[in-house]
């Protein structure tokens, strides 16, 4: 693993490096992946190295009280960035410059991070794939729709990028690349300054090497204070484990890991049981598809109207959506409210749903992103969703779970996924 936003932190604010140094750093290992992997869509250069060096030369002391001082970040080209196109991976919006930042981005800025530059996403984060490859096999996709800032984390370029998940858009590539990924809960963040592509359902996401570098970010985004989690959630946590089998075929490499990290988990003091949805899943899966779609027609309806410059991918979408009636997405938002207040339920009394990120490792081939079905039910609930990285499959590429939980609760969450963090990454280390 590189360098984590934790570790570069330190170096900044013990004064063993500064913002500058750490740019030009960044930008010299942007400089010697960037032809492979292929991640960013434009970098400001002069932009980042100036605000690092007002950094330099702004507080007394390293930090100055700014909690992410000196963090380069990359930022999904659907995000907003102030005097930077905005173009959503589409020849539709091309040299759309941005009035004001995001708010993410603003938070961020805030918070003493530098944007570093925007990074590759699918077109209108949906499935058309883009040019960005799997930094652990160029030959494997790096999945969608935030490959860019996925594969950016992945590379070591930067220990912080943004991203969004209408789907699986970042737990499915943070999965794929080995990151750790964090989806916020839906309504929790504001979206101002993103295109979406479904006001239900859009949520803004993070990609960092490590949970613990989540946890940091988190906190900072919503301005609260770093808590020691109760020892019970922590120490002993309530787990319950879902399979997925009735959404898809999951491989065998994914099975065995979600297996180790059960029976690691319960030899560390979590109790476990299955979850038993595997009669609402299906249903929940079919919802969310067709509020996506419905409300994808309606976002992008003006795009529609110039289907030459659409994908064949989001033209079936759109007009997908055009077809579904009032009363059917009606329907699929009640199933939805009637889920989610049986999941919030269940969550009351156990901690987090542990499960598969996705069916397997990123899959060969770079002209698909691979299938968020796995994400779905939980996007379709707008629950906070940590992706936890470590586990590897016997050519070492990547193998994501995913920790599902409380909205309120999102302490617990964090606490949880650094403990099966280390525990898949002893896992890996043990079997090499």
């Amino acid at each position: 693993m590189n360098l984590t936003l934790e570790e570069t932190l330190g170096a900044i604010t013990s004064g063993r490096t500064s913002p500058t140094e750490v740019v030009i750093a960044t930008l010299e290992r942007l400089d010697a992946t960037e032809q492979d992997i292929r991640a960013w869509v434009r970098v400001d250069r002069t932009g980042a190295l100036n605000r690092a060096r007002e950094l330099d030369n702004g507080p007394v002391h390293p930090g100055g009280g700014l909690p992410l001082y000196g963090i380069p970040f990359g930022v999904k080209d659907i995000i907003d960035v102030r005097g930077t196109p905005t173009e959503c991976g589409s020849p539709l919006r091309r040299g759309r410059i941005a009035a004001a930042d995001a708010w993410v981005v603003d938070r961020l800025r805030r918070a003493g991070a530098i944007p570093l530059g925007k990074t590759v996403t699918t077109e209108f984060a949906y499935f058309a794939p883009g040019p960005t490859r799997n930094p652990h096999n160029l030959s494997h996709t790096p999945g969608g729709s935030s490959s860019g800032s996925a594969a950016a984390v992945a590379a070591g370029v930067v220990p912080l990028a943004l991203g969004s998940q209408t789907a699986g858009s970042l737990t499915r590539p943070a999965a794929f690349c080995g990151v750790a990924g964090f989806v916020a809960p839906t309504g929790s963040w504001p979206t101002t300054g993103i295109t979406g592509l479904s006001h239900t359902l859009d949520s803004v996401g993070l990609i960092t090497p490590s949970v613990t570098d989540l946890r940091l970010v988190h906190g900072v985004l919503s301005e609260e204070p770093r808590t020691r989690t109760p020892r019970s959630a922590s120490d002993h946590p309530r787990l319950l484990v879902w399979t997925a089998a009735e959404l898809g075929d999951v491989e065998k490499p994914m099975r065995e890991a979600l297996a180790r990290t059960t029976e690691g988990a319960r030899a560390q003091g979590a109790t476990t049981e299955d979850l038993n949805w595997a009669a609402r899943t299906p249903a929940l899966v079919t919802a969310h598809t067709t509020v996506m779609a419905y409300e994808s027609a309606r976002a992008l309806a003006e795009e529609s109207r110039h289907p030459d410059h659409l994908s064949p991918q989001l033209a079936e979408l759109l007009s997908a959506g055009r077809r579904i009636t009032n009363d059917d997405y009606r329907t699929a938002l009640s199933t939805a409210a009637r889920a989610r207040t049986d999941i919030l339920t269940t969550l009351t009394t156990a901690d987090a749903i542990l499960a598969p990120a996705a069916l397997g490792p990123a899959p060969h081939g770079l002209t698909a992103t691979g299938t968020p079905v796995l994400s779905r039910p939980w996007q379709l609930l707008g629950l906070p969703v940590l992706t936890v990285p470590g586990h590897t499959d016997a050519e070492g590429m990547p193998l994501g779970l995913q920790l599902i939980g409380h909205p309120d609760r999102v302490d617990v969450l964090f606490a949880i996924g650094e403990r099966l963090e280390g525990l898949a990454r002893g896992a890996s280390s043990r079997g090499r």
